[in-house]
């Protein structure tokens, strides 16, 4: 498979600080850098943070053709490996594709990495209805490729420098679905707190995510925060310090190094 250069200023990073690590996970078709606002400011309260690159993303269209699902959770996999050596605790952060891969990973990694807590940014639970959506990946040889719709950013600023494809591969949102299922599959399984975190006027999400999610995850100590003025990429909206303070305060709250 011939992959491309990564897109300038879309690159993973690495902040290094105290032994509390927080791993932060993107969104689909996203690239590191809508996460690295967020992961400058957990680094300068002193958190070792790192943003991880999901496989396809940040190059070009054409390299997410042959990615599946499972290749997306063995990169979060990658980081807990690598904050495993950089910390003795790790709280997962994701934005929607992100918080998706995030609760998954809990759900089934925890005990072998030393996941603290999850952080779910905007996290989406299902497709769009659309009779479609049962045939995507016989409709993608048909058409290939998905344009992007548009954003819903509040944020100009955040619109205007946004990295992201333009299009898609329509098989990837096969693989966007079938994460989604095992993720709800899976909800019960999660046990470590989970801080969940929307905004009413996310137009991906939808007002029904955050309130699926608490009903679902059973058995987590959970946090709630809704935002008013923010959409869908909460992390880079008019709202983002109020989302940063809150989600510091969680990691103190459930830290055992910090807290």
């Amino acid at each position: 498979m011939a992959l491309h250069p990564l897109i300038p200023g879309a690159e993973p990073f690495f902040y290094p600080g105290n032994r509390t690590g927080v791993l932060l996970v993107h969104g689909f078709t996203g690239t590191p850098f809508e996460m690295r606002e967020m992961g400058q400011n957990l680094a300068a309260r002193g958190l070792t943070v790192l943003g991880i690159r999901l496989a396809g993303h940040a190059s070009t269209p054409a390299d997410m053709r042959s990615v599946r699902w499972g290749d997306w959770l063995a990169n979060v996999e990658d980081g807990l490996n690598y904050l495993k050596n950089a910390s003795d605790e790790v709280f997962l952060a994701g934005l929607s594709l992100g918080a998706i891969l995030s609760l998954v990973a809990a759900a089934r990694w925890d005990g072998l990495y030393p996941i603290r807590g999850v952080i779910s940014l905007s996290c989406v639970v299902n497709l769009p209805s659309d009779w479609r959506v049962s045939f995507i990946r016989p409709l993608s040889l048909l058409q290939p490729y998905q344009q992007q719709a548009p954003g819903d950013f509040r944020n100009a600023d955040a619109a205007a420098n946004h990295i992201c494809y333009p299009r898609y591969p329509t098989r990837s949102l096969a693989e966007l679905r079938d994460l989604m299922a095992v993720m709800r599959a899976e909800l019960e399984r999660v046990r470590v707190p989970v801080f969940l975190a929307q905004s009413r006027l996310d137009a991906i999400a939808g007002p029904r995510s955050l309130p699926y999610l608490a009903e679902h995850l059973k058995n987590a100590p959970q946090t709630h925060l809704w935002l008013e003025r923010s959409g869908h990429v909460i992390n880079r909206e008019p709202e983002r310090e109020q989302l940063f303070d809150a989600a510091y305060t969680f990691i103190r709250a459930h830290s055992a190094l910090t807290g």
